[in-house]
């Protein structure tokens, strides 16, 4: 493994031995990259690259695809934190579905119109960073999975070496059907519409999300609801993750909540499940094998939910409110 020290200058760091362009900021203890295989522009400072070093393929793979999702929500350069390092060695590989249609969306934006096909190396690092893919195999492996499934027109070139790609019409209506979540700040709040509840969103759930940079939405205030029922399911599908709130009264769960946290679990919409001390012990089976912020205050909840966001996020790109 290349040391820090020794590292070329036109190397990324999360990918060695691909080229990259190194602004260094400051002292040079900082680093801005701009690398095809990391799909963009990034920050990065000295301490954390030593920690990117140690990261297998499959992590360095999602932590791409958190650089890649940032981008998408509006953050030009997304910074890496230790945190965000720890996330990605955590965080479960997309599943293959997840990783050809994202193929699928990257393909559809290079194309310069509906017609014109576009061109996709091998080796294309761009490709890799958008389909969580590691190498040549898996990238060829995806193409051809979309094009068996007729979303996808693609036909490799011996001369020019690359693939002729072209998104068909249902590929187009695929991707309109299975928009990939990553573009939106939008959080969407389930839980109990109670006023003893009131405080623990006003204080705590609401101040969280928009202190990390995105925006709480309670289907039970936005002020140009419909039918509430095709409301929530627009805007759970609208979101880019989902905090569920499993705290009741006397009469007991809200299956509202079980139902909106499950619906996003179904659409590989991240939930951030919480609930307040007292009910811990009154979680439904199906829901308590996961990891709930357990809170006894506004406050507690708050500063906990603010710091699991960051952890799995990274700062949103809207205007982060002090708290």
């Amino acid at each position: 493994m290349t040391s820090i020290a020794m590292r070329p200058m036109n190397e990324c760091p999360i990918w060695p031995n691909s080229m990259a362009t190194v602004h260094p900021q400051g002292m040079g203890l900082t680093w801005i990259v701009e690398s095809a295989r990391a799909g963009g522009k990034y920050e990065i400072d000295l301490l954390i690259m030593h920690l990117v070093e140690m990261l297998d393929e499959g992590a360095r793979a999602r932590l791409t695809t958190w650089l890649v999702d940032q981008r998408g929500m509006g953050s030009q350069c997304p910074k890496i934190t230790r945190e965000i390092v720890e996330h990605a060695k955590m965080k479960r590989p997309l599943r293959p579905h997840e990783r050809a249609t994202r193929l699928l969306h990257f393909i559809a934006g290079r194309m310069r119109t509906i017609a014109t096909p576009a061109g996709i190396y091998p080796d294309d690092g761009e490709a890799y960073a958008w389909s969580e893919s590691a190498d040549r195999n898996e990238l060829e492996f995806l193409i051809e999975y979309l094009t068996d499934e007729k979303l996808l027109d693609a036909e490799y070139n011996p001369v020019s070496r690359l693939f002729v790609c072209r998104v068909t019409m249902e590929g187009r209506r695929h991707i309109a059907e299975q928009e990939i979540h990553v573009a939106t700040t939008q959080a969407f709040v389930a839980m109990w519409f109670h006023d003893s509840m009131d405080d623990a969103f006003r204080s705590g759930i609401k101040p969280a999300i928009e202190a990390a940079g995105y925006k709480p939405l309670r289907i039970d205030q936005k002020p140009d609801a419909n039918k509430i029922d095709d409301d929530i399911i627009a805007e759970i599908q609208r979101s880019g993750f989902l905090v569920a709130d499993f705290t009741h009264g006397e009469e007991g769960a809200r299956g509202s909540v079980y139902f909106e946290a499950g619906y996003a679990h179904g659409l590989s919409i991240p939930v951030i499940y919480t609930c307040r001390n007292d009910m811990v012990d009154k979680l439904h089976f199906d829901t308590r094998q996961y990891a709930h912020i357990v809170w006894k205050t506004p406050d507690e909840l708050r500063d906990r939910l603010l710091h699991r966001i960051r952890a799995r996020f990274g700062e949103g790109p809207g205007d982060n409110v002090a708290l």
